[in-house]
């Protein structure tokens, strides 16, 4: 049995590497939007990190090394508009990583977090990101800060997924390749051996 990759690996292969070209800016949504639990340091979500400024981040130059190594999706697909920042699209996407996922679904999966405030719904941004976001095998899940929805897969594939029923024939492939792809992190269902 081979180790899982780690989380930066993970990141790195299903949504490509930081494109050079794009930088954070002004944005600082990460910053208190994000729960961060690290061996170097801890906040909760919703709240500002305490070295957060008007200017930026006080000590840029020396944060923390979660700080350093985490980056929005934003920051790794090119094919998001400049408009899709955080702090521009009032979205703030991110791989997520459960360690003791309720399924499947929920071990590694992009979360699209409407942050507060945000107009992303009324002005079509959202439908806009998660038309780019659900193009591969990789859940998709929606925030607004009160519930999780799943958006990717559809819900017919995710109930397949799920469970031990056979698809229909037209979903049947589609069905498999989730199945293969996840079936790792479904502590539940049962492995060939």
């Amino acid at each position: 049995m081979t180790d899982l990759p780690r989380n930066a690996d993970v990141e790195t292969m299903l949504l490509g590497p930081v494109l050079p070209a794009r930088d954070c800016g002004d944005c600082t949504a990460c910053c208190t939007h994000l729960t961060v639990n690290s061996p170097d340091f801890a906040k909760p979500a919703g709240i500002s990190c305490t070295h957060l400024t008007a200017g930026g981040c006080a000590i840029h130059t020396v944060r923390p090394h979660i700080c350093r190594t985490w980056f929005c999706v934003w920051r790794r697909r090119a094919d998001l508009p400049d408009a899709a920042r955080p702090d521009r699209s009032g979205l703030l996407v991110s791989l997520s990583f459960v360690d003791h996922p309720q399924n499947c679904l929920e071990a590694v999966f992009i979360n699209v977090r409407l942050l507060p405030g945000s107009d992303a719904l009324r002005n079509g941004m959202a439908a806009a990101m998660l038309d780019r976001l659900c193009d591969q095998l990789v859940p998709v899940w929606f925030s607004d800060g009160q519930e999780k929805m799943l958006m990717h897969p559809a819900a017919d594939v995710a109930r397949h997924i799920l469970s031990d029923t056979p698809a229909p024939t037209h979903l049947a492939a589609e069905v498999a390749a989730w199945r293969e792809r996840y079936a790792l992190f479904d502590a539940d269902r049962p492995t060939a051996t």
